[in-house]
């Protein structure tokens, strides 16, 4: 029997259910991430899944596929459908069309079974402000059946420990943010499902931030779904990307895959570039040419390199720099939407 989904009521995002043992993930063949016909298991699996708001497209016909152990960066400009997507994942706003499965649970059908063992942040994270940081998360351990000492393992996880006993109205928006993640981690959940995480973080913080999600496969066996619009900041923590943009999905994968698709180049400065971008554009004729070098796209050897340099020096170029380029999350962002969208 169909369980309707009820409208958010305000109550705290997370949704990780505790101590309450996670059913097996599913195993299914995900045409994207699968490799040589092996089978990928699932934790998040869309199929079609649209959202509008009045005349807004938030998000179209969306196939997202999450394999366990992953740490996936959710990436696209602001507006681009991430945190849409995010909320109808966990339940919080009802799809126009599609399907939703969490742990191969359908989320419209088996709601309750579907949320178990999720952990969210979403947004700026919602406390009780005239209550201490310890008594916020007495509350959710109360509702899931947790021990306080949970409570004071997760405090410890994001750096609050000291700051417990403190009323929340007095924290700084930084520390707000542990405090939800701290709410996230509870129960040890296996997935967290993280938007602009390090929102309100000091330099230190979104380290420490980084760091932990980072871990989390190996550290709490959870898999991580990270919604941000910080390219570069995702570049350091996930190992798979999903891009997004203007609610449409452009790419899934792992980043190893993605860069591949980018193999970036060479970077060639010399003293006359002119000269030596005639003397190579024979057998490179994508090179490209600024006032001081080349860029040669493509894949290179060390020995191709090398080759390369030692061509040039010995025709009388004086070569000061070779060096590889690799592209960044956002160039290939960038590219992909043909320099459209709003990173800031």
């Amino acid at each position: 029997m169909e369980t309707d989904l009820t409208p958010y009521d305000g109550r705290p995002a997370a949704a990780s259910t505790g101590g309450t043992p996670a059913t097996p993930f599913p195993v299914v063949e995900n045409l994207d991430l699968a490799r040589n016909g092996t089978m990928t298991e699932l934790v998040i699996e869309t199929e079609g899944v649209s959202c509008r708001f009045g005349s807004v497209q938030a998000v179209d016909s969306l196939d997202l596929r999450v394999p366990k152990g992953a740490v996936v960066g959710f990436l696209g400009p602001n507006g681009a459908g991430k945190t849409t997507t995010i909320r109808m994942l966990l339940g919080l706003i009802r799809p126009q069309g599609g399907s939703i499965r969490l742990g191969g649970h359908d989320i419209r059908s088996a709601r309750s079974k579907a949320l178990t063992g999720v952990g969210s942040l979403v947004e700026t994270p919602a406390h009780y402000p005239n209550l201490t940081g310890a008594e916020n998360l007495d509350i959710t351990c109360h509702m899931a059946g947790l021990d306080r000492r949970e409570r004071d393992r997760v405090l410890d996880l994001v750096g609050l420990s000291a700051a417990a006993r403190r009323k929340v109205k007095g924290y700084s928006l930084g520390m707000r943010q542990r405090l939800g993640l701290a709410r996230a981690l509870l129960g040890e959940p296996r997935l967290l499902i993280l938007d602009e995480p390090t929102n309100g973080l000091d330099p230190s913080g979104i380290h420490e931030m980084r760091t932990l999600i980072k871990e989390a496969p190996d550290r709490f066996g959870a898999t991580a779904l990270v919604s941000s619009h910080l390219l570069g900041e995702v570049e350091q923590t996930a190992n798979h990307v999903a891009l997004m943009h203007r609610g449409k999905l452009l790419f899934q994968d792992s980043i190893d895959a993605l860069l591949a698709a980018h193999p970036g180049g060479l970077r060639i400065e010399t003293s006359v570039p002119v000269d030596a971008a005639e003397r190579l554009r024979g057998q490179y004729p994508d090179l490209a040419l600024d006032k001081t070098g080349l860029h040669l796209p493509g894949q290179f050897s060390d020995e191709e390199a090398a080759r390369l340099n030692r061509s040039l020096v010995e025709a009388g170029f004086a070569v000061s720099e070779l060096r590889r380029i690799k592209p960044s999350l956002e160039s290939i962002f960038l590219e992909r939407t043909g320099g459209t969208g709003d990173f800031t």
